[in-house]
């Protein structure tokens, strides 16, 4: 019989799970509250400077983590040193491969990251005994499959313009999932320096500065301190990302 699901303050539920963003939007909203009790017996949070590692590439894996605030940079390294950036994860993303048991890429905070982690083995036997949390990470795999997908065509197609209005309009629309993102601007801190930046799109840091200053004198951005981003409408920013 399935577990009715109770108010989120409801005393059941962990204290430390009863704010968490990750409780609600992320893959532990699939867990009942017995679950959840269970999983908060073996949980800690933590927090982490800017270009912290998390794990490394071929390191045992023995955590996973759900991400409560910042962005986390996924890289790959080449044999001769070269790096790219593969992937952005947000809160509240699940940082972590099921079953594997080691690392398949580099983490690490972009900016401040907060992270909410748990031993692997128990988050593992979760998943053999609730199809709602297989559900969950499933949907998150796919959706990161279509986000690859799409990063396919911004570095394949797109103009250097385009890659950085598309890269500007991700982080608007995932940096905080609390925002409305179809009223007013929207303002946040830039997660990666121009170097990462440039990485993740292909570019070189000159190009991206001088596409950020187009954007700007287009009235499409604003910009404060060289980090601060403003966006007063963001269907002009969605627009420049195919123009």
């Amino acid at each position: 019989m399935t577990t009715e699901r109770k108010d989120i303050h409801n005393s059941d539920v962990p204290l430390v799970c009863r704010s968490c963003e990750a409780r609600h939007r992320g893959v532990c909203g699939a867990l009942n509250e017995q679950q959840l009790v269970e999983l908060a017996k073996h949980t800690h949070k933590s927090t982490h400077k800017p270009e912290e590692e998390l794990f490394a590439a071929e390191s045992n894996s023995t955590h996973y983590s759900n991400v409560l605030r910042g962005v986390v940079k996924l890289t790959k390294l080449m044999p001769d040193g070269r790096q790219q950036i593969v992937g952005l994860q947000f809160s509240p993303d699940f940082l972590g491969r099921p079953f594997e048991k080691t690392n398949k890429l580099d983490a690490q905070a972009a900016d401040g990251v907060e992270l909410c982690s748990f031993p692997k083995t128990v988050l593992d036997n979760l998943i053999k005994k609730s199809p709602e949390l297989e559900h969950k990470l499933f949907e998150q795999t796919l959706r990161e499959l279509d986000e690859s997908r799409e990063m396919m065509l911004t570095l394949g197609r797109k103009t250097a313009a385009e890659k950085v209005a598309t890269f500007l309009h991700r982080l608007a629309t995932h940096i905080d999932p609390e925002l409305d993102h179809t009223n007013g601007p929207i303002e946040f801190d830039l997660a990666l320096k121009r170097a990462d930046i440039a990485d993740y799109l292909g570019l070189t840091i000159e190009t991206v500065s001088r596409q950020m200053t187009k954007l700007r004198k287009a009235g499409i951005i604003d910009i404060e301190n060289n980090r601060h981003i403003r966006i007063p409408d963001l269907d002009r920013i969605l627009d420049a990302t195919e123009n």
